[in-house]
This record gives structure tokens, C-alpha cells and sequence, in this order.
């Protein structure tokens, strides 16, 4: 196998500025694209389901497309807008301009114990007042200390306010046994995840995750379907899920660390 960072990098829309990169791009949604990106409406895939599933589209033909031919140690994920960077003190220093010179195109020598890189976290308290009260007052009612304690808010009532409430918790009553019990703890209890769907992984390690999350999400399909999904809140309902049960599922089965990323309005 080669010791060669390999990186996907999935877009709605083309971005001239990285046909040149090391990245491998990949093309989703509507646009029309040249042949610089890989096509992943073609072989096997779910492609239908892009509206809803957002990248995971396109980890779902990797998986069952690429994946068994893989030759790189590490391959990872990134998303128009959202890159992997290398080690910097100066993040502020990096802008539309030249953030290609600061892009993470290699592994690093403190992962050779490793099997995965997440994203550094996110927190999701600290929502205002007013937003809790008109988008989470269910919440509010079980547990009113969400109005004064500032750090009260954990992954399960940013998703109940954001995505529908008491979506996360039908879902995780689909998901698999050794998962679910921890899995509703930990959602429960924590108060940041490790955002965007990006990741970078050993082949056998991707595997193991795209075989448990997309069997989850055949489950979820049973329960919220796809024509009812609309909006902001639950249209990509898959992807959000399945970027919240991402940061439970590499931490309880992997050594990981977190790496730094950056968003660019490109």
C-alpha cells in the first residue's frame, strides 16, 4: 500500500482553482462538469438519493465501487467550502487567496498508531433566547434551565431544535444494538461533535464504518422516507444524522485524533 495521502473533495459546483490540486474531485447536484471529476451517477450508487443524502452520495459509491481496490493507507473526505489544513499557529493568516498552499496533502508521522482523523469540534450551545424559545420550547418545557444556563444545550436538543423534534431519538431507535444505548448517552450528554462529514481513514477502517452507517440509514429511510422532507430541517436529515453518530463511531471504535480544518467561501 502507498503511504500517499489520498483525498476526496465532493462539490455541488465546479471549482476551477482546485482542477490543478492534489485532490480527487467529485461531482454532485445538478451543474454540468467536465472530466476532471469523478462521476459517481454511474456503477453502482444511490444517486437519487442526493437531494437527501448530500456527500454521503458519493461515500456510498466509494465504498462500493473503489474501496475494494484501494492501494493508499489513508484516504480521507472533504467537501466544497471545507478542507483539511496542515498545522498552523496563524489560521487567521489564510484566506480565499492562498488557502491551497496551506492544504493538508500528506500523512503525518504522529498517525502511524492511528486508524482515523476527525475534524476538530464544534459546540452547539449557546443558541440566543429567542431562537431556543421559538425553535426548541419543547425542550424548554422538559428542561428550563436552557434559557440561563449557557452550556446546557447537548447534541440531542440542538438536533430536536434544528431538525426536527424527537427526529434523532426515532432514529437511533433503528440503530444497531451494540450502538444504540451508548449512542443515545452520548448524544445526550455531549455538547460538540466533529462536524462536516469529513474524515480520513485506513481502507479497513472505512469499510467497517460505510457497512454500519449505511445499513442505519436503510433503517431511517423506513421511517422518515424522502417525500415529506423538506427545508432546512429535514431535507438532508440523513447527512446530519449520520454526521452526529460519525463522531460517536470513530471515537468508541478507533484511535483517533482531531485535525484542524478551515472554511473558504470559494
Amino acid at each position: 500500500m502507498s503511504d500517499k495521502l489520498k483525498i476526496f473533495c465532493v462539490t455541488n459546483k465546479p471549482i476551477p482553482q482546485l482542477e490543478s490540486t492534489f485532490l480527487k474531485l467529485v461531482a454532485v447536484g445538478k451543474e454540468k462538469f467536465n472530466n476532471n471529476y469523478i462521476d459517481c451517477s454511474e456503477k453502482k450508487n444511490i444517486y437519487y438519493k442526493e437531494k437527501y443524502y448530500s456527500e454521503l452520495t458519493f461515500h456510498y459509491w466509494y465504498w462500493k465501487n473503489l474501496l475494494k481496490n484501494e492501494n493508499s493507507k489513508w484516504v480521507g473526505f472533504c467537501q466544497k467550502r471545507r478542507f483539511w489544513i496542515k498545522k498552523t499557529e496563524d489560521t487567521q493568516a489564510i484566506n480565499k487567496n492562498n488557502y491551497l498552499d496551506f492544504l493538508l496533502e500528506s500523512s503525518c508521522k504522529d498517525w502511524e498508531n492511528l486508524d482515523a482523523i476527525i475534524c476538530d469540534p464544534i459546540k452547539v450551545s449557546g443558541a440566543k433566547k429567542i431562537k431556543i424559545i421559538k425553535r426548541g420550547f419543547r425542550n424548554v418545557i422538559k428542561k428550563p434551565s436552557l434559557l440561563w444556563k449557557k452550556d446546557s444545550e447537548t447534541l440531542k436538543i440542538h438536533f430536536d431544535m434544528h431538525h426536527g423534534y424527537g427526529n434523532l431519538d426515532k432514529a437511533i431507535s433503528v440503530l444497531n444494538e451494540d450502538d444504540r444505548n451508548e449512542f443515545n448517552l452520548y448524544v445526550n450528554k455531549q455538547k460538540e461533535y466533529n462536524p462536516h462529514l469529513m474524515f480520513i481513514a485506513r481502507p479497513q477502517v472505512l469499510d467497517k464504518w460505510f457497512s454500519t452507517l449505511f445499513a442505519w440509514l436503510e433503517n431511517c429511510e423506513k421511517i422518515f422516507g424522502f417525500e415529506n422532507l423538506t427545508g432546512y430541517d429535514t431535507t438532508r436529515i440523513y447527512a446530519y444524522l449520520a454526521e452526529r453518530y460519525q463522531s460517536f463511531w470513530f471515537k468508541k471504535y478507533c484511535k483517533y485524533k482531531t485535525n484542524a480544518w478551515l472554511f473558504i467561501d470559494n
